[in-house]
């Protein structure tokens, strides 16, 4: 399973880790997925979509 939320699609992205002599390698930045049930259906859901769907809530 891919690590992608469920809700708006988002992913990981690549970033370059720097060392001391400026070599570079990529790595891979991961977004905090979270599981969490939306409507009776349990998801991964990134932090931002948990956000949004909290204010949308509210209103």
């Amino acid at each position: 399973m891919a690590r992608k939320c469920d809700l708006c699609g988002r992913g990981s992205t690549r970033d370059a880790a720097r060392s001391h002599s400026n070599i570079k390698t990529l790595k891979r930045q991961h977004i905090n997925l979270q599981a969490k049930t939306v409507n009776g259906v349990k998801l991964k859901v990134c932090t931002k979509c948990i956000k949004s769907l909290k204010l949308k809530a509210k209103s």
